[in-house]
């Protein structure tokens, strides 16, 4: 009995450690933490908004311990780097921006929105004063002193919302800022790795993303990278300023050529595509909201009731012009945006829009000698011989024939010709009733006649 019952107390003790082996390895089976890597280099551009907000979602959904940003770039678009810093202090998951190696400019803006950094040996962040770009033709200008105080104070604002000194981020964007034994007045700041860390700008240092997780606690976790996708892309090329442009000079073009000729063809299609284009790229980008459409939509309508409802080019045109123009300078400019900026871009609109009227003009003068745009143009001619004529064809018999004026000719009148009478027109000389004359041209209805040079005198008949 003793020898069974030892028995029994081995066996329940065995099963009690092989279900604590069994436990452990089913805990240490468990599901790995995700961690997603954003890549945020070259220019920041208003197509980045629309990705990032994308994978914060897909991250939230999913359950993601983290975002990490991998961030190395000179800077680019202030408008997408305030969408990107209000995504990111909105975000419900972890961030982590991962400087290698800089973040200059906007990308500092976005690495403070993070809820901590890392910064990679030899890195540097900071350097974010705002500048504009000049002219059709002309570089990068200061910026007014307006934008300048926007740009600071979203600085502050986002240093201030975790937790790191408002007066650095103020210094990386106004040159008025002074911090002694940092950056004098008249420069701005730009801090290296070290002394990022130092003024905890910066949580910790790490040279490769491994040692960011690693020491973010995540060490071992499935890392996800991702990728704009088709539609991103395009955003983010159709938003570049350069091909903006050259998309409203298009649009325009086309939209000219069609007022300019009878119908709705090739240019207007190539016009409308264009302009639904830039509308899309930017409203997708979050700059153009349903003011800006309805306004670009009313501008199209006006276009359209001029092109199809009402002769020739009017009121109607020219309001249809100028709203369009408006929603798209209200399209294309984004937060933060000055007079001075709105001027700017309104220039270079009205700019693609005489490069679209000189263009225009060119083409309408040599379109008939293109050979691919010849079959836009009617170039074939009503020809007399061709069949194409309105008098009866026994009128065209009496040309180089003779007779005498009927009547007086001043310069319309009667002849008879060949014992017929017909009426006839001069070539602008008084003929006298019983002049001999000749036709000499029939112009549609009109046969024209002359005085004969060997003048002879009859008597006129009676009617």
């Amino acid at each position: 009995m003793q020898a069974r019952l030892l028995f029994n107390v081995a066996l329940l003790l065995l099963g009690l450690v092989l279900h604590g082996i069994g436990g452990d390895s089913r805990a240490q089976a468990g599901p790995r933490p995700v961690v997603y890597v954003v890549e945020i280099e070259g220019m920041i551009d208003l197509g980045l908004a629309p990705y990032l907000d994308r994978v914060l979602r897909q991250a939230e959904q999913e359950g993601a311990r983290a975002v990490v940003l991998h961030i190395n770039t000179f800077g680019g678009r202030v408008d997408a780097a305030v969408k990107i810093r209000d995504s990111l202090l909105a975000a419900k998951v972890p961030t982590i921006a991962f400087i290698d190696r800089r973040a200059i400019s906007a990308g500092a803006l976005i690495s403070l929105a993070a809820q901590r950094i890392a910064m990679a040996g030899g890195g540097t962040i900071g350097a974010a004063t705002p500048v504009q770009v000049g002219g059709p033709g002309g570089g990068t200008q200061p910026t007014d002193e307006k934008t300048v105080s926007y740009v600071r104070k979203e600085f502050k604002s986002t240093a201030e919302e975790r937790g790191r000194p408002p007066l650095l981020a103020e210094a990386m964007v106004d040159t008025d800022v002074a911090i002694p034994e940092l950056v004098e007045k008249g420069k701005l700041l730009t801090l290296s790795t070290s002394e990022a860390l130092k003024h905890k700008v910066a949580d910790f240092r790490a040279d490769t993303l491994e040692q960011v997780l690693e020491q973010s606690g995540l060490a071992g976790a499935e890392v996800r990278q991702t990728s704009p996708n088709w539609a991103e892309n395009v955003v983010r090329l159709i938003t570049q300023p350069l091909l903006s442009s050259l998309l409203v000079t298009v649009a325009m073009l086309g939209i000219i050529i069609e007022l300019r000729t009878p119908g709705f063809g090739i240019p207007g299609l190539l016009g409308v595509g264009s302009l639904a284009l830039v509308l899309w790229g930017h409203w997708l980008a979050q700059l153009a909201g349903m003011e800006e459409m309805l306004l670009a939509a009313l501008g199209i309508a006006l276009i359209a009731l001029e092109i199809f409802v009402i002769p020739g080019f009017g009121v109607a045109g020219v309001l249809g012009i100028l709203a369009l123009l408006a929603g798209l300078v209200m399209t294309m400019s984004g937060a933060g945006s000055t007079w001075a900026f709105l001027i700017g871009l309104a220039s270079r609109l009205v700019f693609s829009l005489l490069v679209a009227i000189a263009l225009s003009l060119v083409l309408l003068r040599f379109m008939h000698r293109i050979p691919g745009a010849r079959r836009l143009i009617l170039e074939d001619k009503l020809a007399a011989g061709a069949g194409y004529a309105s008098p009866p064809p026994e009128d065209h018999d009496l040309l180089g024939r003779t007779g005498r004026a009927w009547s007086v000719l001043r310069p319309a009148g009667i002849a008879e010709i060949d014992g017929e009478r017909h009426d006839v027109v001069s070539n602008g000389e008084l003929i006298e009733a019983g002049e001999p004359i000749e036709v000499i041209r029939v112009d549609g209805n009109r046969i024209v006649v002359r005085r004969m040079n060997n003048l002879y005198t009859t008597t006129r008949k009676t009617p």
